[in-house]
């Protein structure tokens, strides 16, 4: 049966600390006492798949986990929200690990990252019969996963199945040469500037550019996002801004980008128009920083529509 969108990355379990002292402030050897502690799942293909779940559609993971407790963990969340991951088989690597860590007195964080089992994928863990979905969202994939990455995207282009690409920085980091199979079937390419700036290999913040030299890499719609300041996008000649974004409290960032990139693309498949669908994804993330957790705040189409309203964000249009 037809669905409407497969959600194609890696999954993991996240672990947040919170420490008061200022990042600037510590050195090598020291013991530093953690605030908080918060344990949640995360990783590109269930963010996205359970963002999608959440306004109304039709979605299943393709993942590989771990045979281990934290696969468990992160099925049985799958599982309560109705989301079928179709990879067949487990990894004897250990299900991916993330550590995040905060400083409340700095706003910002380090990422300390294990990528296990997700570098394992194969197109053998999968049935091509499987993968019939209107759209797949592909999220990073590396080491020996890669490759499965580009037999999803050749099934793709033998089906007709539109693909979203959203590459993390250390696959941007590749460049355009080296992802140019998947970058000549993407359909809609979301990154944000640093990721863009590294797919190019340039350190230009013109987004105007930017957007071009994407567009000409092979997709027809091109987002680029950067942070609190909006996003820039490119379609049909023509570039749409979004510069003031929600005023809303920040308590952290994990998760805002597939929370974006997850209301945009719920948006297209909706019927959109392209404003509101770039609307949709900007209201989504503005909801998730506000909560710990990349899963955490994410909206229903409901939610999503009243805080639309809400806060009534401009996009300007400008015709290339």
């Amino acid at each position: 049966m037809k669905y409407d969108v497969l959600c194609v990355g890696s999954a993991t379990v996240d672990t947040f600390l919170t420490v008061e002292q200022p990042f600037s402030s510590l050195k090598l050897g020291d013991k530093v006492l953690v605030k908080s502690v918060e344990k949640r799942s995360g990783g590109g293909a269930t963010n996205s798949a359970a963002a999608v779940a959440k306004l109304g559609l039709k979605v299943k993971t393709l993942t590989k986990l771990g045979n281990d407790h934290d696969a468990g963990l992160i099925l049985a969340e799958l599982k309560a929200l109705g989301i079928e991951n179709i990879c067949h088989s487990k990894s004897k690597q250990q299900t991916d690990l993330a550590t995040i860590i905060s400083s409340t007195k700095e706003k910002d964080r380090i990422i300390l990252v294990h990528k296990g089992a997700s570098t394992d994928l194969s197109a053998k863990d999968f049935y091509s019969s499987q993968v019939n979905p209107s759209w797949i969202y592909l999220a990073t994939l590396t080491g020996k996963s890669l490759s499965a990455a580009y037999a999803i995207v050749e099934l793709a282009s033998k089906k007709g199945i539109k693909l979203l690409f959203n590459p993390s920085l250390y696959l941007a980091q590749q460049g355009t040469k080296n992802l140019s199979k998947i970058l000549q079937n993407t359909s809609a390419l979301v990154l944000n500037k640093e990721e863009a700036q590294a797919l190019l290999k340039t350190s230009s913040n013109n987004f105007q550019h930017l957007l071009k030299e994407l567009q000409q890499c092979g997709p027809k719609i091109v987002i680029v996002t950067d942070g609190k300041r909006g996003l820039y996008a490119l379609q049909n000649h023509t570039i749409y801004s979004l510069t003031k974004t929600p005023k809303v409290k920040i308590v952290h960032t994990t998760g805002a980008g597939d929370a974006f990139t997850s209301g945009f693309l719920a948006g297209l498949i909706k019927k959109y128009s392209f404003e509101d669908a770039l609307r949709l994804g900007q209201v989504n993330a503005s909801s998730v920083i506000q909560y710990v957790g990349a899963k955490n705040g994410q909206l229903t189409e409901k939610e999503a529509k009243a805080m639309m309203k809400k806060y009534k964000i401009q996009i300007t249009i400008k015709r290339l």
